[in-house]
C-alpha cells in the first residue's frame, strides 16, 4: 500500500540518514524505491544496503528509455545488486527496446514497471497523449506494473478498467505535487509511493504512521469499509 520513494538526494547525503529511514520504517512500508539522484549519490551499493536492512522489495527508479541493448546492461548491474524491480519509460517503443528489456528481466527474476504517465504538467504535452498506447504495450508485454500518478486519478480508473487485477498500478505524486494520501487507493491503486512526506520529515517513522492511517480512513470511507 505505501512505497517510501528515496529519492531527495540533499536529505539523504548521507549513508546514516538513509539507513536510518529504512530501518525505522521498513515494518511499515511495502517496500522503497530508490531514485536516480540517490543511486549516483551512494553508487550501486545503496541497493544491497537497503536490502539487508529491510526485507522489503527494492524498486530502482531510472526511468530507463534507450534502445534494447543499453537498457539491458544497466539492469543487468542493478539486479546484480539485489534490485527486485526496475522503472523503465514507455515511450521508447517496444521492438528492439521494451521486448528485449522484458525478455531479459524475466531471465535475471527482476520486474519491470512501466510509465504511463508522470505528475508533472509536461506529461501532458508528450506522454499522456498516448497513455492508451502505452497501456496496450503493458498488455501485450506482460508488465508488471505501471506508474500512473496520483494527481490522474481519472487515468488510474482508467488503467484499471484497461489492465484489469493482473497488472500492478503505482502512483507518486502524494504530498508535495498535490495530491493526498489514499487518492490513489480509492480511484484504483495498488501502492502509492510517498518521498518527501516522509523522508524530509523530523521523524521519518511518525510520518509513515501517519499516513498510513490516512490512506486506511480513506479507503474505509471510498470502499464503504466500517
Amino acid at each position: 500500500m505505501l512505497i517510501v520513494a528515496l529519492d531527495a538526494v540533499r536529505e539523504l547525503e548521507r549513508a546514516e540518514t538513509l539507513s536510518k529511514i529504512v530501518e525505522s520504517t521498513s515494518q511499515y512500508v511495502s517496500g522503497f524505491k530508490i531514485g536516480v539522484g540517490v543511486l549516483l549519490k551512494h553508487g550501486l551499493g545503496v541497493i544491497s544496503t537497503v536490502k539487508s536492512i529491510s526485507s522489503r522489495d527494492v524498486i530502482v527508479d531510472l526511468k530507463l528509455a534507450d534502445i534494447g541493448d543499453v537498457m539491458k546492461s544497466t539492469l543487468e548491474l542493478v539486479a546484480s545488486s539485489g534490485a527486485n524491480a526496475v522503472i523503465a519509460h514507455g515511450f521508447v517503443g517496444v521492438s528492439d527496446a521494451l521486448d528485449k528489456l522484458i525478455e531479459r528481466a524475466r531471465d535475471l527474476g527482476v520486474r519491470v514497471i512501466l510509465v504511463v504517465s508522470m505528475s508533472h504538467r509536461g506529461s501532458e504535452e508528450y506522454i499522456d497523449k498516448h497513455s492508451e498506447e502505452l497501456l496496450r504495450d503493458a498488455t501485450q508485454l506482460g508488465v508488471h506494473g505501471v506508474v500512473v500518478p496520483a494527481t490522474k486519478p481519472w487515468l488510474i480508473t482508467r488503467t484499471r478498467s484497461v489492465l484489469g487485477s493482473r497488472v500492478l498500478i503505482y502512483s507518486p505524486g502524494i504530498g508535495v505535487q498535490g495530491a493526498e494520501p489514499g487518492d490513489a487507493l480509492c480511484a484504483g491503486a495498488d501502492y502509492e509511493i510517498i518521498g518527501r512526506l516522509v523522508t524530509t520529515a523530523p521523524d521519518p517513522l511518525s510520518a509513515v504512521k501517519t499516513v498510513r492511517s490516512a490512506q486506511l480512513e480513506k479507503v474505509r470511507a471510498c470502499r464503504g469499509f466500517p
